[in-house]
Formats: structure tokens, sequence, C-alpha cells
């Protein structure tokens, strides 16, 4: 997430359009899940609370990150490979609290320039292949009025690198093709599956706040007040989920298992 973009703001109908009589709830714990983010951060916030409720149930979470996070500031002067290595540090950090055990990988993208093209895609099918999920997190890539190119672009690697992943004569040097049992989506145009994520907003909430370059953009500052009204934020956004759809917090997605 760079510094203009705070999805705990950027829609306040956490459902969207969505018929919530449509929803699903609470896919079985898969042994292997894979989310894949535009930004360190971003998976954090798509589904920090979800990844974190299915480690602590035995799942092997990976985190694939598409850019270098080298926008992720509003200090002009700021040193970009300094940045570039706290938000690595950071991400790895994160994903310990979330008490992912699997890979972090980083792709390295420059910040607001990722592409889904073809090198990238390769980039997603390795890392498909080689972690093996049964479940695959990403940005929807078809949420309306999205103005991050980064996040429609990283949405995109996730649904064409699926198709290619499962395909045996796509990427053959990149070995033995794998198809996911479903994908979520998240931030999603037409939510219809939701996740119970009650006991763990504090876990997503010391993810979110292991990122501590980001405080001053995604908070207005990194003392404790601003950090007592950033974790009601947290909460508030997934109560709100989850008080549509009867449940005490929840994060929402777009389920495709259809794969």
């Amino acid at each position: 997430m760079t510094e203009a973009q705070n999805p705990l703001t950027e829609n306040p109908n956490v459902l969207g359009s969505s018929d919530t009589s449509a929803f699903t709830f609470n896919l079985a714990t898969p042994s292997r899940a894979l989310a894949v983010g535009a930004h360190p951060d971003d998976v954090d916030f798509g589904c920090g609370a979800t990844l974190a409720k299915w480690a602590a149930d035995g799942c092997e979470v990976h985190i694939l990150v598409c850019t270098d996070g080298s926008k992720g500031t509003w200090d002009p002067d700021a040193d970009e490979a300094e940045l570039i290595a706290s938000r690595q540090a950071e991400q790895r950090a994160a994903s310990r609290l979330l008490g992912a055990t699997g890979e972090v990988t980083f792709l390295g993208w420059t910040d607001g320039e990722l592409e889904s093209g073809m090198e990238q895609r390769r980039q997603v099918v390795d890392a498909i292949r080689r972690t093996r999920p049964d479940v695959i997190l990403g940005h929807d890539p078809w949420k309306r009025y999205r103005l991050h190119p980064d996040h429609r672009h990283a949405g995109l690697l996730v649904t064409d690198g699926v198709v290619a992943a499962r395909d045996p004569k796509f990427f053959v040097d990149l070995g033995p093709h794998h198809r996911p049992e479903r994908l979520l989506l998240w931030e999603a145009d037409q939510a219809d599956h939701a996740e119970d994520v009650s006991g763990f907003v504090d876990t997503k909430y010391r993810a979110l706040t292991a990122h501590t370059s980001q405080l001053e953009s995604t908070m207005a500052s990194g003392d404790d007040p601003e950090l007592i009204r950033f974790r009601q934020r947290v909460e508030r956004k997934l109560s709100e989920a989850g008080a549509a759809l009867g449940l005490t917090h929840a994060e929402v997605f777009k389920l495709i298992d259809d794969l």
C-alpha cells in the first residue's frame, strides 16, 4: 500500500452491493495457503485475520509481495534502498505475527510500475507450483473505480497465474502443474464469502503495526492516541462486515471455486 491508499477507509460499505443471502461461510482450513499482495502490508490489510485463523489451525501460510514498496513514504528525501529493506523486514515480522510458517517472497518490481505481463505471470506461476496451495488469496482486479494500478495488476497476476499454473502446457520448465481448490479475492466488488475472524482482531492489528515505516501514512502518526484510533478502525471494519452477516467480526471475499 502506498501513502495515498488506506483500505480501512476507501470503501465505507464493506460489502458493496453484495446480496448477503448468497454468502457462504468459513472454508475448511486449508493445508497450504498463498496470499499475493501488490505491496508490503496489502496482505495484512486484505486477509490478515483469515490467515492468522488458518495458521492457528495448522495451515502453512505463504506470502508473495509483487513490488518493492519503494514509494510508500511521504518523505521525498527518504533513502530508497533503506525503505525497500525496511519494508521487507516489516513484512517478514508481520507474517511471523500472523503465525505464517511458509515462504515470504518479494518479486521486487518497482512500486507503482507493476505490470501483469508474461514475465510477472511466470513468477507467480512459479510461486504457485512451488508452494502448491489449496487456497490462493489476492486483490480483486475487477473492483470498480479502483485507482491504484499495482492492485489491479496484482489481482490479474493472481487470476492469470492460477490458469497458467493449473495447465501443464504453460511454463513447462517450472515444475509439475498445480490446480488450487479455491481463490479468495479481498476488497471484492461483489463479495459472496465471509470468514469468521472473531478472536483474531488483535493479531491483524499487531501485524499491521509491524509495518512501522507506514505508521505516518496509514495513521497520520505513530503516537499512542493515533495507534488506539487505528486499532479501533481495524476492529470497526471487521465488526461492520460481521454485523451484516450475523457474525461478530468477519473478513469478506469473492470466492471462486471453479478453477
